[in-house]
């Protein structure tokens, strides 16, 4: 089964000695996804609007979760996003714990009663960064991000063409 492995980071993260040390680890540059995000002034993680390439990505990658699709969407707004996809379970196992130890952020799921949405042989800690998924060439997360505000500026009322209030 092929994974996919999503993190989240800050814009302060180096993210070209994160593909350095993944690579170094076995993973091959072409299944390293680098992605920085780019928001227009004023737009925030609760005020935006994402391009279509992002939204695709988050509603292939996380289509049988809307929880966890909606935590890295909230997330992923204004950061970095490094996409590894491993062949493995090894693979991403190790490419997890690369970007762990280079601070990726957590970005966990609400705790549930019902553990039934998890992939068999994955623990909870594991499907959280972890994705039972394969890669698939039609939903790439972009290397550029864009997302723009949601905020409508100018007047709310209307007005006719001479700028007066009927």
């Amino acid at each position: 089964m092929a994974y996919t492995v999503v993190s989240v980071f800050p814009v302060t993260a180096d993210t070209q000695e994160i593909k350095r040390q993944l690579k170094e680890n076995g993973i091959d540059e072409a299944n390293i996804v680098v992605s920085k995000s780019n928001t227009e002034s004023g737009a925030t993680a609760d005020d935006y609007q994402e391009d279509e390439q992002t939204k695709g990505f988050f509603e292939y990658t996380f289509a049988h979760d809307t929880e966890m699709m909606d935590a890295y969407r909230k997330h992923s707004v204004g950061k970095h996003n490094i996409v590894v996809y491993a062949d493995n379970m090894e693979q991403a196992t190790v490419a997890n714990s690369v970007l762990n130890r280079n601070g990726a952020l957590e970005v966990y799921r609400k705790p549930s009663e019902n553990k039934t949405d998890i992939p068999e042989g994955m623990t909870e800690e594991q499907y959280n960064g972890i994705i039972a998924k394969a890669k698939n060439n039609l939903y790439f997360l972009g290397s550029e991000r864009v997302y723009h505000s949601n905020v409508i500026k100018g007047m709310d009322d209307p007005m006719d063409d001479l700028g007066s209030k009927d």
